[in-house]
């Protein structure tokens, strides 16, 4: 076994041996290649034709939804042990990606060719519930946030927006840009400022230049 089988194998074990049998985990080290995206590069873009789907790692990934007049919104993260479901639906369907995926933070993973996703989901036990879960995870996710869409307060949405990346980034301290948060929950960053603002003088956030920190979560 090479070097780089070894660590894969190493890194595999880690977290997906408790979920895959050790057949699957055998063909996923020799069909995946190993990568390191650094923080905030683009993984995949809506319209691009999936190639490869990753299992996560570490890290963090950001999944978003644009519209037709290029609003974005933030759906959800993809998390150690996470893979996008949705991503597989695509393949499966042989359509092109609805969603695009950025690094929150340096992120390594496992890519997997499209051309065994099928041949999995009949082969392997372990993966059929495994895609399973995280598409039925994904789907919570996605209707989360409809939810805070419809009925939440701005300022309350933007509240849950800051803890939920808090607990992502394990950090109390984010690094960001008002308007990057207003590009994630789709408003202003006018907008965004003046509802930092309330929350500051709320005593639930601390703002400071280029980052603001969530003393309670």
């Amino acid at each position: 076994m090479t070097n780089d089988k070894v660590v894969l194998r190493e890194k595999l074990n880690d977290y997906y041996s408790l979920i895959f049998e050790d057949e699957l985990i055998n063909e996923i080290i020799d069909v995946g290649i190993l990568q390191t995206i650094k923080s905030n590069e683009l993984l995949i873009d809506i319209g691009d034709k999936m190639t490869h789907v990753p299992l996560i790692l570490q890290g963090a990934v950001k999944i978003i939804r644009e519209d037709n007049n290029g609003d974005e919104i933030a759906l959800y993260f993809l998390e150690k042990g996470d893979t996008c479901a949705i991503s597989f639906i695509n393949c499966i369907n042989q359509t092109k990606s609805m969603f695009r995926g950025v690094t929150e933070k340096e992120t390594e993973g496992i890519f997997i060719p499209v051309s065994k996703i099928d041949e999995w989901l009949i082969k392997y036990k372990s993966w059929r519930h495994f895609i399973i879960d995280s598409y039925h995870m994904r789907l919570i996710e996605m209707v989360e946030s409809i939810d805070s869409l419809a009925f939440m307060k701005l300022d309350d949405r933007l509240h849950k927006y800051l803890t939920d990346k808090v607990k992502i980034m394990k950090d109390n301290t984010l690094i960001i840009t008002h308007q990057e948060i207003a590009d994630d929950i789709n408003t202003s960053r006018v907008v965004v400022s003046r509802l930092l603002k309330i929350l500051e003088k709320e005593g639930k956030i601390k703002i400071r230049r280029n980052r603001i920190i969530i003393d309670h979560i």
